[in-house]
């Protein structure tokens, strides 16, 4: 059922970003030549592409809300305590003390986190007054740990004891959201 309604939500954000496309398309493209050179009277076809631009993105908004609100909570904190349950990380190529006894490959994990906007302006008003933006500094403190929950997941699924040669890698995605990548070599202990 639950896959039903988020099916639903689905289709209904697709509309609404079909409706904000087009609506800037024939607004920006079509309208604005078209108004600059005609009477400054509105046509019914504007009106139009302007109600489906900003009925599209208030349905975008409340599907990603409705979405997020279904969905269950990220508790990173404990995803991690649990993947890392039984299982070494090392960000070297051995472990001392412990010999290896097969490399299971790659594993990794992966994110891509934002922060609301509430939190985005308070980070430009600490960018301006200076000092550390703790906003951001959270986003990817969460972020790492639910990267390497998932990598350390992976592994747990490989029949790992440890990961070695642990490397995080992030990059800017759009704004403030940024993805961060963990990855590692899975590791059989004797």
């Amino acid at each position: 059922m639950k896959n039903f309604l988020l099916a639903i939500l689905k289709f209904f954000r697709l509309i609404g970003s079909l409706g904000v496309v087009l609506g800037i398309f024939v607004l920006l493209f079509v309208g604005g030549p078209w108004y600059l050179y005609n009477d400054p009277i509105i046509p019914i076809w504007l009106k139009a592409a302007a109600f489906a631009f900003l009925g599209g993105l208030l349905l975008v908004l409340i599907t990603v809300a409705l979405e997020q609100k279904s969905s269950k909570p990220v508790k990173v904190e404990q995803d991690l305590e649990k993947a890392q349950e039984g299982i070494l990380l090392q960000n070297s190529e051995s472990i001392p003390g412990k010999i290896i006894s097969a490399n299971l490959g790659l594993v990794k994990g992966h994110t891509i986190y934002a922060i609301w906007i509430g939190k985005d302006l308070s980070s430009v008003i600490r960018l301006i007054l200076g000092g550390e933006l703790l906003e951001y500094t959270d986003m990817m403190g969460k972020a790492r740990k639910l990267a390497t929950a998932r990598m350390l997941t992976e592994a747990k699924e490989l029949g790992a004891d440890a990961v070695i040669n642990v490397r995080f890698m992030t990059t800017s995605v759009i704004g403030s959201a940024a993805e961060l990548l963990a990855y590692g070599t899975a590791v059989k202990l004797k």
